[in-house]
């Protein structure tokens, strides 16, 4: 296929971004999309350019790392990861745009890559537990309702790869955080930071910039890995009955 790529160029996060033009030709529909950056990388190297820097790592859809706003799209038309994405979801001659993540959480670094040390930041203010575990534990020494564990794992299939953040219209990060909380506060291990956890880590994604959440649905749409959006009905609770509990001391 032969393709035109509107890319977005950013030097650095001080400097004026725009979109640039490309074509790149003899690209594979077998290709991932990330494969076809390589191959354009590749022409602008041999061209003595700059080429497009974009994140990735695993490129098998488990790391998170990679994060394009494809056509509008975070991710791109697929609900799947950008480099699990495929050229045969594109047609021959197509024009692509392409740009990063768009949050005011997530400044550009370069070119497509942006900082999202923000969800770090969420995770460390209430992502753990302190109870102390030792050496493994004997298969089902604590019993946890079949479920309950559905529920856990469920959420815990999150990369974090801030597709739903790119997605919402408001810039929210509830569908990433009531992950987090939620995956822990179903369990027992989770119990004893169950009220601190859902407080402190809302308290942080609020501090970090990031909007507020309307309900729009965008981020369930947009996530590789299914969360679902009454994940943040459920961090909407456990948040209420944290503040009650606190107001009652």
């Amino acid at each position: 296929m032969k393709l035109n790529l509107r890319v977005w160029r950013q030097k650095n996060a001080d400097a004026e971004g725009a979109m640039s033009t490309y074509e790149v030709d003899g690209i594979s529909p077998e290709m991932s999309f990330l494969e076809m950056l390589d191959t354009l990388n590749e022409e602008l190297i041999l061209r003595g350019e700059d080429p497009v820097a974009f994140d990735h790592d695993c490129r098998e859809g488990i790391c998170g790392a990679c994060s394009l706003v494809i056509n509008g799209d975070a991710h791109g038309p697929e609900r799947t990861t950008t480099c699990q994405l495929h050229m045969r979801s594109f047609k021959d001659g197509d024009t692509i745009d392409v740009e990063p993540w768009r949050a005011s959480a997530f400044p550009v670094v370069k070119d497509l890559v942006v900082d999202r040390s923000a969800f770090d930041r969420i995770i460390q203010a209430g992502g753990y537990i302190t109870a102390p575990t030792g050496s493994a534990p004997e298969a089902h020494a604590t019993p946890v309702p079949k479920p309950d564990a559905d529920l856990a794992f469920e959420h815990a299939e999150c990369i974090g790869c801030g597709a739903c953040v790119a997605a919402c219209p408001n810039g929210a990060a509830m569908l990433f955080t009531s992950a987090k909380v939620n995956h822990l506060n179903v369990l027992p291990q989770g119990a004893p930071e169950r009220e601190t956890r859902v407080l402190d880590m809302v308290a942080q994604m609020d501090e970090e910039g990031f909007g507020g959440c309307t309900l729009a649905g965008e981020c369930a749409t947009a996530c590789p890995k299914g969360i679902p959006l009454t994940s943040i009905t459920g961090m909407n609770k456990e948040w209420l009955r944290a503040t009650r509990k606190a107001a009652k001391r």
